[in-house]
């Protein structure tokens, strides 16, 4: 059996449109945090109108706040507060579906009154509250398949969402540990995953990074991040997901490893041109 062949529980994204099952791959985008209004503003109405022109279904993200940091002085992000009021300016004037990362447990009900979907981060994936917590909220969630966990671990993820009724999961492989400040991307295990019957995402920016690998801050790097894209769709994922920032170089978070806003257009481009081949769309 195949990764196209295998029958998958499809997700519907607050009614508009439904990921899995052979579909056209939607994309996952935005910043990796949010720095300002204004530069989530301007990244969204970008990413809005190129998949628009190009027939993309797009969600859009970023997150309030980057927990998961190298070093105690690297910024944060916005806060909850802050970052959830942003957010919701994007979704009323801009109509963008949202997802954004949780990271305890207590954050999921109020998130989930703005946002679409839950994002679960790879280092948390196997944090059975937080999981729950999730679950309860009714929404789409993404978990990060944790970059020390093998793919069939992913089933004992999924049997904590189905536990509190939950059917509306993704799985989400972003890379795993190859050796100190080091990931490398295992395409059978995107097979793998499919085959427990939910869509699966690829993250592609993440699975570039080379955490710690500047000793205070994550190294990576981007350019790899197109050619990982082409590989995963011609697999035939669900999703793809990128960080995508107008200047990355500058950003307050993955600044090695988040793509540019100018260059996702001719990426996109060929991706979906993949994406066609591979799905017989």
């Amino acid at each position: 059996m195949t990764l196209l062949t295998q029958t998958v529980n499809s997700v519907s994204v607050s009614n508009r449109f439904d990921i899995g099952s052979g579909r056209p791959f939607t994309l996952i985008a935005g910043p990796c945090v949010i720095e300002s209004e204004r530069m989530i503003m301007q990244v969204a109405e970008n990413l809005k109108q190129v998949c628009l022109d190009l027939g993309i279904h797009l969600i859009f993200k970023s997150s309030f706040d980057k927990a998961n940091r190298t070093s105690l002085d690297s910024p944060r992000g916005v806060g909850m507060d802050e970052g959830l009021r942003i957010l919701q300016k994007v979704k009323t004037e801009l109509d963008l579906p949202l997802i954004t990362d949780v990271h305890e447990s207590w954050q999921c009900a109020p998130v989930a009154e703005v946002v679409d979907a839950l994002q679960i981060p790879a280092f948390l994936s196997r944090q059975t509250d937080l999981l729950l917590a999730a679950g309860r909220t009714g929404r789409i969630v993404n978990v990060k398949k944790g970059q020390f966990m093998a793919p069939w671990d992913m089933k004992q993820v999924i049997q904590k969402m189905e536990s509190v009724g939950n059917h509306n999961v993704m799985l989400c492989e972003r890379g795993s540990s190859f050796g100190y400040n080091n990931l490398v991307v295992d395409m059978t295990g995107l097979v793998e995953m499919r085959t427990f019957g939910y869509p699966v995402v690829f993250d592609a920016t993440h699975s570039v990074q080379k955490p710690s690998g500047n000793g205070s801050t994550t190294g990576g790097n981007r350019d790899m991040a197109p050619y990982l894209i082409n590989a995963a769709l011609a697999v035939g994922v669900d999703a793809i997901f990128a960080e995508v920032h107008p200047d990355p170089d500058k950003a307050f978070s993955d600044a090695a490893n988040q793509l540019r806003l100018s260059t996702i257009k001719p990426i996109l481009e060929r991706a979906k041109a993949i994406d066609a081949i591979t799905k017989n769309l």
